[in-house]
Order: structure tokens, then C-alpha cells, then sequence
């Protein structure tokens, strides 16, 4: 019997510590859900925000940001540019390696300039048909002097293109990884905080931490903190709330429909139920929620200025982010560069009913027009705010058909120019403000480029193209300033609000810092093992 009782008593001490280990390492895993399509792991296709968000882990570039968006290095340690502000000499760090793999024969080999000057190339191939060769427009030519310097020579001055060497789509790939049939956009190689481990496609994606990575604290010890990083694929963003709630997941980004009232109080506080074991993160977030028109269309009634300055005039944006975002973003009654920018425009659309009123009687009294409509595209996380502005407008005498689109068609009719009115929003690809205004330059119709309204104003043209000659900041922030009046003046965009980022996380997760890119950045995260879960 004391035999028994002794074993029985062994069995459960060890059952005691492999479930307290099995906590320690689940202590150490960063688990979050990601409902939208991730297509592949190649940074030269990282397009969307989910893309982005798992290549940030995987990549590393010359220069990065940090959460002031302030440009830092990365791989480079150093730079210089030229007086005329065409050539940048980058001076590379030699401790940078990228992960072990197969095609290296299990080794890890050193970042040598020459892998920048390789996909550099490759963005730039029409081969690879990346959606990222955009950011090599400009450059006329690059190439590696020696193992640790590497040069780049732009056609003209362009005072943001560090801040477009911090995307993804300029990380560092080695061409190993593009021979003997390598599966790259499967089984990435890069030389981030995490290696990549396995990816079951919709399902499941796991990154293993990169114990050699080159970045350290201020303590001097290696990132990351995290020994992995745990993605699933569940589309319904319900059901990834719930995983969250239950403690299956760390954190959620962003409000939605099916969960913004659960866990948010009308003034975007959260709710009582949910103070105990999670918090709230927000902050200024570069996206600019809009509405565009099509203005070349003259049998349109969107082709007349009164009208669109009408629209604009006619409803209530603080109240209509108060009541249908939870005051999760700011009204945007400035120009159409958000929050956070320099050159922005500060007098912009406030709500005037008299005069939203009048814009349209002058309309109808000069054209003989009484029966004004216009159908409005837009998706279904955003039909709240369609009904709302349907309603408003209908006091100023416009009549708005609601269109509801799968977000595919959405974002093809725009950029077909196919879009008579549709529902639209900006997410900064780089934190400088002509990545706003490049979206009303004539030379960028789409399908082209992002001006999906067709916009055609010969000022702000000009403008644009002296911006991209001044140095002096101060001078090309005041060019950008002139542009974003312009777009005021001639509305062809309603500005809405401008985005804040807003993450839930579980309360053992310290240091997941929130920027207004909204990029996830995990080297820095850290979790506190065996703290308890909220059942």
C-alpha cells in the first residue's frame, strides 16, 4: 500500500511539471488570429495588412521605423546622401545573418550588399510581377561597392524615399532561396527576430524564434523575448473575438461590427465585464476613411462641385463617429492627410445644413435638375455609415441608392474607375504625406496608379512635381499644405475620420506598442508565463 501511495504521489509530481513547463513555454508563444487571405510569405508580395504583419517578423530592410516613425537603422548602420539629394550610400552591418536553411546546407550565411543589389532586382523584374515594383520608379540605378556598402541613385530627388525603404517590399532576400525549385513563397528565408517553421495554408502559421538575430536591448541581451509566434485563419472576425475572449488568442486589432458594442462602451471605454483581465491600446493611425467620386463623368451630377461640396457640408462627422465608431477615430473636419503628418490642412468640412442646402438649390435652379441620385458602393462593415449619411442627405434633397459589394469588387471597380461613388480608405504606405496627395495627381489614373476619383487640377500638379524638387522640409510642407486646400476646394473625396489603431490585449502581454502605421512589431513582446486565463 505505502508502495502504491508513493508511486501515485511520483505520477503526480510529474504530472504537475509537464503541465507547469507546458504553461512556461505556452507563456512564451504569441498567439493571434488573422481573418483575412494570406497569400504568400514573400515580402515582395506583402500587399496587405496581414501580409505585412507576418513578413514584419520574418524581413529586415536597410532602415526601419520606430514607433514614432522616425527612420532608424536596420541592416544599414549608417547612410549618406548626396547634396542634390539623388544618391544614398548605405554602410551595412556584418553581423546580420540570414536563417538557417537547406539551401545554405544548414548553415545561416551573412547579409552581403550584393543580396540587396539581388532584390532590388527582383522587385524591379516584370517577372516576378510584384505589387511592390512602385517603389523602384524613381531609382535610376544600385549596386554593391563592396560586401558592406551599397549604393542607390535616384533619376530626381525624392526627400521620402528612406521612409519607402522601411516596406516590406524592400526587405533583404537571398538567392539561394529562388533555385533548384525552392518553394520561397511557402517557406520564406529571411533574417527577422523569427524563423519561419510551418504554414498549413487557412489553417495555422508558426514562427520560431531566430536566436541569432543581430538587434539587442538596452541591457545588451538578444530579441526577441518571445520563443514563437502562433497564427490561425479564421475568417469570421466573431469567432476570432470569441478565440480571444476565452484566452486562445493575445490580442485583436481594430473594431468590427459583430464585437464593437460587446466590448466597447458608447464612449470606447471597455466594458466592466472585461476590465479584470484585458486592456486597450489606441493611438493615431495613418488611414483616412473616405468617400470618392468619379469627377470626369459629365452626365453625372458628381461632376458639378456643388454637389460634392453639398455632401460634404451635409452631415455631422463628430456625431457620426460618437454613434457608430464608439469615438474610435477623430472627425475629419481637416484636408484629407490624416492626423500625425506634416503639410496637413487644417480648415476643413464642418457640418452646415443651411449651406448643404443651398450648394444643391443653386444646382437645381441653374441645370433644371429636381431629382438628384446617386448610388453609393460601398461594403458591409460599412453600411452603418452609409444608412446614417443616406438619411442626413436626404434633408439636403439628394436621394443615395446604397450598393453593398464583396470588398474584391469594391477595390476592382475603383481600380478600373468603375467607381461613380465608393466607399474608400488610405493606409500610409510610408510615413510622409505625399503618399496622400500622389492619389490626386493627373499622371496617377487608375488604373495606373491610386487616383481612383480621376482628379485633374494643373496647380496641384504643379505643386506636386515642385514638391519632389525641395530639400528644405518646412518648404515642401507648405506645398504639401497648398495641395491638401486644393482637394478641400474641389471635394473629390468626403474625408470621414481619421483612423485611430486600437488593439485588446490579454493583460500578461507587456510591450506590444501601438504606432500609427499600425505595424506589428513582436522583437519587443514579452508575456507573463502561468498568469491565468480568463475562461
Amino acid at each position: 500500500m505505502h508502495v502504491r501511495y508513493v508511486l501515485l504521489l511520483c505520477f503526480v509530481c510529474l504530472l504537475s511539471c509537464s503541465d507547469n513547463q507546458k504553461q512556461d513555454r505556452d507563456g512564451m508563444v504569441f498567439r493571434y488570429n488573422e481573418s483575412s487571405n494570406v497569400a504568400s510569405l514573400d515580402p515582395a508580395f506583402a500587399r496587405t495588412q496581414a501580409e505585412i504583419w507576418i513578413t514584419n517578423q520574418l524581413f529586415n530592410g536597410l532602415v526601419q521605423l520606430d514607433d514614432s516613425l522616425n527612420i532608424l537603422p536596420d541592416i544599414a548602420k549608417k547612410w549618406s546622401i548626396s547634396e542634390d539629394g539623388k544618391q544614398y550610400v548605405f554602410s551595412l552591418r556584418n553581423d546580420v545573418f540570414f536563417h538557417k536553411n537547406v539551401v545554405f546546407k544548414d548553415s545561416a550565411r551573412a547579409v552581403k550588399a550584393s543580396d540587396f543589389e539581388y532584390s532590388f532586382s527582383r522587385l524591379k523584374d516584370e517577372k516576378t510581377a510584384s505589387p511592390g515594383a512602385w517603389i523602384m520608379r524613381n531609382v535610376s540605378s544600385f549596386r554593391a561597392i563592396n560586401d558592406t556598402i551599397f549604393e542607390i541613385n535616384l533619376e530626381r530627388p525624392f526627400p521620402a524615399f528612406l521612409g519607402l525603404l522601411t516596406m516590406k517590399y524592400a526587405s533583404v532576400v537571398p538567392e539561394e532561396g529562388f533555385k533548384n525549385g525552392y518553394n520561397f513563397r511557402k517557406k520564406p528565408i529571411g533574417t527577422g527576430p523569427f524563423a519561419f517553421k510551418l504554414w498549413e495554408e487557412n489553417v495555422k502559421l508558426v514562427l520560431r524564434k531566430n536566436r541569432t538575430y543581430h538587434e539587442k536591448d538596452e541591457r545588451g541581451n538578444r530579441l526577441p523575448y518571445l520563443e514563437a509566434v502562433a497564427i490561425t485563419f479564421l475568417p469570421d472576425k466573431q469567432s476570432g473575438f470569441l478565440q480571444f475572449v476565452q484566452g486562445k488568442s493575445d490580442f485583436i486589432s481594430g473594431l468590427d461590427a459583430s464585437y464593437k458594442d460587446e466590448i466597447l462602451t458608447p464612449t470606447g471605454t471597455l466594458q466592466e465585464k472585461y476590465l479584470e483581465g484585458f486592456q486597450i491600446l489606441e493611438g493615431s493611425y495613418l488611414n483616412t476613411e473616405y468617400l470618392g467620386f468619379k469627377v470626369d463623368n459629365p452626365e453625372s451630377i458628381l461632376a458639378d462641385k456643388r454637389i460634392r461640396q453639398a455632401l460634404n457640408y451635409g452631415f455631422d462627422r463628430t456625431k457620426m463617429v460618437a454613434y457608430l465608431r464608439n469615438n474610435m477615430g477623430t472627425p475629419a473636419t481637416n484636408g484629407f492627410i490624416p492626423k500625425g503628418l506634416q503639410g496637413r490642412y487644417l480648415n476643413g468640412y464642418i457640418y452646415d445644413l443651411p449651406k448643404a442646402i443651398s450648394l444643391v438649390q443653386d444646382y437645381k435652379t441653374e441645370t433644371k435638375k429636381n431629382n438628384l441620385s446617386i448610388t453609393l458602393s460601398t461594403n458591409a462593415s460599412y453600411l452603418d455609415i452609409a444608412e446614417y449619411l443616406q438619411r442626413e442627405w436626404q434633408k439636403i434633397g439628394i436621394q443615395v441608392r446604397i450598393d453593398v459589394q464583396p470588398n474584391s469588387a469594391l477595390r476592382q471597380a475603383m481600380a478600373t474607375g468603375k467607381g461613380e461613388f465608393f466607399r474608400g480608405s488610405w493606409i500610409a504606405d510610408y510615413p510622409d504625406a505625399e503618399n496622400y496627395l500622389s492619389l490626386f495627381y493627373s499622371k496617377n489614373f487608375a488604373p495606373n496608379g491610386p487616383n481612383y476619383t480621376h482628379f485633374k487640377n494643373d496647380l496641384y500638379d504643379n505643386l506636386y512635381e515642385q514638391s519632389f524638387l525641395e530639400i528644405d522640409n518646412q518648404k515642401r510642407f507648405e506645398l504639401y499644405r497648398k495641395m491638401d486646400s486644393i482637394i478641400i476646394s474641389e471635394a473629390p473625396v468626403i474625408p470621414l475620420f481619421y483612423d485611430k489603431a486600437v488593439r485588446f490585449t490579454s493583460k500578461n502581454t507587456q510591450d506590444l506598442d501601438i504606432n500609427p502605421l499600425n505595424l506589428l512589431q513582436l522583437k519587443r513582446v514579452k508575456k507573463q508565463a502561468n498568469s491565468s486565463k480568463k475562461k
